[in-house]
């Protein structure tokens, strides 16, 4: 069904306690796509505005908004099936993918819900979009390999990969058009990397890491992710604008914290695996204070994004594998 690649510089490692742990007292709503068999929120914008997905009976993907007074839009793309939202953008415009007549294609849809779909000549993945509607994302060459792409809202598209990289897979995009992702090199390590709007590209890995992904950055360019030690357990990571890199773990994250999302001001979302006992939310704020939390009744719980005023979005499974879409703190 979705596709979800491998989701996680080095100049200085500090690795900081966390300050504080709570049961969070924040309100959790969850929502559903009236008829769904399952929703997954995938991202939120500053006015409170999510993106997602819904299955209906049969199992087919369709994209959804859910607006901040909750009104719930249901879309498709015409000509398409499985249609994914991966993100939106503070005006509204959201970007994501669709299984098209042969392979998976990417889309944009302008806050009037006119859709633009782009290239068609191989499997494509767009993973973010930012307020001038640039996007960035993945695509498959005819050789089957994975390169990252920057498409700007005229059309111009213009393909990238860090040095050393055999497989490129972006996954932020700030206002300025700075993009954060991960690669793959010849020995089989992912590192993180940051593309500056010149073109300049940087990789990064926290010290001990043998697998860095950098899922998202924030508009002064702090990247957030995780990364592998040499046990392979996760931790979670921000890399600050100069560099420097912070370490962190969910107290209760035995078997790995996983940083998924960073807002304008710091906070992360992301989850936390505890042997023996499945998936769980935090959120740590840009002090670092971190709260674990789970919505009611939740058995697997995936935060996907968090944006103005620590506010997340995401998705749990309910204790008879029904999933749902989370809003925390509004």
């Amino acid at each position: 069904m979705k596709i979800r690649k491998p989701g996680f510089a080095a100049l200085t490692l500090a690795i900081v306690p966390c300050v504080a742990t709570a049961a969070s007292a924040a309100k959790i709503t969850v929502f559903d796509v009236s008829g769904s068999a399952g929703t997954y929120a995938d991202a939120i914008n500053d006015p409170g505005t999510i993106t997602g997905w819904y299955l209906d009976s049969k199992n087919n993907a369709h994209g959804f908004l859910r607006a901040a007074n909750g009104m719930i839009t249901s879309f498709d793309v015409s000509g398409g099936t499985e249609t994914q939202p991966d993100s939106i953008n503070a005006r509204g415009a959201v970007a994501g993918y669709f299984q098209g007549p042969s392979f998976y294609q990417s889309f944009v849809r302008a806050p009037n819900g006119t859709i633009t779909t782009f290239y068609d000549t191989g499997a494509t993945t767009v993973a973010a979009i930012n307020d001038k509607e640039t996007v960035t994302g993945s695509y498959q060459d005819v050789a089957q390999v994975w390169h990252g792409f920057v498409r700007s809202k005229d059309g111009t598209i213009t393909s990238f990969d860090p040095t050393g990289s055999i497989a490129t897979y972006p996954f932020g995009i700030n206002k300025k058009g700075v993009i954060a992702g991960y690669y793959l090199d010849s020995k089989d390590i992912y590192h993180g990397f940051l593309r500056e709007i010149d073109g300049t590209i940087t990789s990064f890995d926290p010290q001990g890491s043998v697998y860095t992904a950098a899922n998202s950055l924030n508009d002064k360019s702090v990247v957030t992710g995780c990364y592998a030690d040499s046990t392979d357990k996760f931790h979670g990571y921000i890399r600050a604008a100069d560099g420097t890199i912070t370490v962190f773990d969910a107290p209760d994250g035995t078997g790995g914290t996983f940083a998924n999302s960073i807002d304008a001001k710091g906070a992360v979302t992301g989850w936390y695996v505890v042997f023996g006992g499945g998936y769980h939310g935090f959120e740590r704020s840009a002090n670092g204070t971190l709260k674990e939390f789970d919505p009611p009744n939740s058995t697997f719980t995936r935060p996907e994004s968090i944006a103005g005023h620590a506010v997340a979005s995401g998705y749990f499974s309910d204790t008879s594998g029904v999933y749902h879409g989370f809003l925390r703190g509004q």
